[in-house]
């Protein structure tokens, strides 16, 4: 049934809520002696632990948003001695000092234990060869699934990201049964493999764990097509552990991802507000930390954009996430309306004549924000243009697909865009990292 720890994953709701209840009384007290930020935070919102008893009175402790972090470079939220620390890392993707997180080999034991779990959901298997794409370094992803699919059982491929032919090569050579990388990576290996024309049956892999940049179900449908493979969401983030918070089940695709919560305490929360919200209402996720011992956190605002639900949970006890459709920080306020790049990439997703490769282009002039949306052409119908002697991008084909996106995106986001018709392989792809879908000129 694809469930690596039964017990907990099935566990009935009640007993689940008891032992998330004591979990926390415990880091809430925890926190408030040791950790300075948090004993002020309390006492200056005239909050006592013992005003916490359980997951329901959460939402009287406010955010820890990420400057908190900042603001306590490097060590000022540990609640262990550095001698107690086992290992350090940084979050990708900021400016100036990073954001640091720590492990004791308690968390090392919890940070493998999630992620056995989101592989084994994902189709994993013990003895199975995993191709470890994504980074190793101070970003937890590399680390964090490798150790992961070693208590699974599985043989682990320590590739890293990037260097895409060498991917290829021992991917044929070692057959892969599983690789472990962004959605935007995984499409690269695609394209490059009908690029250079392999063989397709030579590729034996079997299932990809794809995550740390939202992806819609376009994504998914190419790179399952591409690759011949089941491909699920892993979701995490460094501040409150790494990959391995939520997965997909690879027999439930589409319906969410699993948050480990006896981990793991979810809330969605208004993104203006911050009032908490009911199942199924789309907001800001945040969760508080029920186990970590090193760093944990309360209430920490993750930015990301997602609902949660009860209701298409199947296999498992635990609660759902939806897909992730954007972060608050990324998301664009054009001309009053909120946009994410991702309502764009669900659209292309239902125009064959175009790619789901695309570009974000905002600008100003004067006072007016502009969008700018680049959009491959199909690379397969292109050719076959070509070789009509046709003029490709002015073929009418094209300029229908490109009339029908700007109507679509009028009438589904309530915009008008500038869409400019692009080459195929003309916009950049991922080389393992995450890939920027929004080039914002307004920020100079």
């Amino acid at each position: 049934m694809s469930l690596f720890n039964k017990e907990i994953e099935t566990m009935p709701l009640d007993k689940l809520r008891s032992l998330q209840n004591k979990n926390l009384k415990d880091k809430v007290e925890q926190l408030y002696a040791k950790v300075p930020f948090y004993k002020q935070l309390f006492d200056s919102n005239g909050i006592a632990p013992k005003d916490i008893q359980t997951v329901h009175d959460l939402y009287k402790i406010p955010f820890t948003k990420k400057n908190a972090l900042r603001d306590n470079y490097p060590f000022g939220l540990f609640t262990v001695p550095k001698n107690e620390v086992a290992r350090l890392h940084c979050s990708s993707g900021t400016t100036g000092k990073p954001i640091v997180v720590g492990y004791t080999w308690h968390d090392l034991e919890i940070f493998s234990e999630v992620v056995a779990r989101s592989l084994a959901a994902a189709g994993c298997k013990p003895s199975m060869l995993l191709q470890n794409a994504y980074g190793y370094g101070l970003f937890t992803g590399g680390l964090g699934l490798h150790y992961g699919a070693e208590k699974l059982g599985m043989t682990v491929l320590p590739i890293s990201g990037g260097g895409t032919e060498k991917q290829l090569m021992l991917m044929r050579d070692f057959e892969s049964d599983a690789i472990c990388c962004t959605p935007s990576y995984a499409l690269t290996l695609a394209e490059e493999i009908r690029k250079q024309g392999i063989d397709p049956s030579s590729i034996k892999l079997k299932y990809a764990i794809l995550g740390a940049e939202p992806w819609t179900e376009g994504i998914r449908t190419d790179v399952e097509k591409g690759l011949r493979l089941s491909a699920s969401n892993i979701y995490g983030l460094s501040e409150i552990m790494g990959p391995g918070v939520s997965s997909e089940d690879f027999e439930e695709k589409g319906t969410g991802s699993y948050i480990w919560e006896d981990h793991f305490y979810p809330e969605i929360v208004d993104k203006d507000t911050g009032e908490p919200l009911p199942y199924g209402s789309q907001g800001v996720l945040t969760f508080t930390t029920l186990t970590k011992e090193a760093m944990p956190l309360l209430r920490f605002w993750t930015n990301d954009i997602t609902s949660l639900s009860y209701e298409k949970s199947n296999k498992r006890t635990h609660i759902k996430m939806a897909p992730i459709a954007g972060r608050a920080d990324d998301m664009l306020i054009i001309r009053g309306v909120n946009l994410f790049h991702t309502q764009v990439e669900a659209i292309l997703e239902f125009i064959p004549e175009l790619s789901l490769n695309y570009q974000l282009i905002v600008s100003r002039t004067g006072t007016m924000d502009e969008v700018e949306v680049c959009a491959e052409v199909d690379r397969n119908l292109h050719e076959a243009i070509q070789k009509e002697q046709d003029v490709p991008l002015q073929n009418d084909r094209f300029q229908k697909a490109l009339q029908l996106l700007k109507k679509k995106i009028k009438d589904d986001i309530g915009l008008s865009m500038k869409i400019t018709l692009m080459m195929p392989e003309s916009i950049p792809r991922s080389d393992g990292g995450k890939l920027n879908r929004i080039i914002d000129k307004r920020k100079g």
